[in-house]
């Protein structure tokens, strides 16, 4: 559980290696460089079970270094628990939203707020999509994306 004051927030996406862990790093680096990341809980997982302790795709690696953010993240599955304990559960895309819908009425209480993280796009591109099998191109779309998407989370949470 977060302690008491803490905000948490969990980013998902199906397998945890590409979109998610960017979308953590680039909040995480936000809230540091606000000031504010000692008040966050910030985490990120999947929907699937595929990619589990795998680290994040190199080309999101590279993407991330190539504006300065380093991730040390290993994918991991969301679990029952985290609907219990993260304020927001942000995901990517209609299918994470349906699946983590579906399993968060398995859980009873859960208090998590399950959104689109592209619901806090200014540009309302609500959709991030998966750049697995694109190129560099579509990696840099996404941390584009995060950049205006956690920028303006992280406003309406502070």
């Amino acid at each position: 559980m977060a302690a008491t004051g803490t905000k948490s927030v969990l980013f998902v996406c199906l397998g945890n290696i590409c979109r998610s862990p960017i979308a953590e790093a680039v909040f995480r680096k936000m809230a540091t460089d606000a000031g504010v990341v000692d008040k966050w809980v910030i985490d990120s997982g999947a929907t699937s079970d595929w990619n589990i302790d795998s680290s994040p795709d190199a080309r999101g690696l590279a993407c991330l270094r190539k504006h300065g953010i380093e991730t040390s993240h290993r994918a991991r599955q969301v679990t029952k628990d985290d609907f219990m304990s993260f304020d927001y559960i942000l995901c990517m895309d209609e299918n994470n939203l349906s699946e983590l819908n579906r399993k968060a009425k398995l859980v009873k209480n859960h208090h998590s707020k399950i959104e689109l993280l592209g619901s806090y796009d200014p540009q309302k591109q609500l959709i991030i999509e998966d750049p697995y099998y694109g190129s560099d191109k579509d990696f840099e779309k996404v941390y584009e994306q995060c950049v205006r998407c956690c920028k303006a989370f992280l406003e309406m949470n502070s």
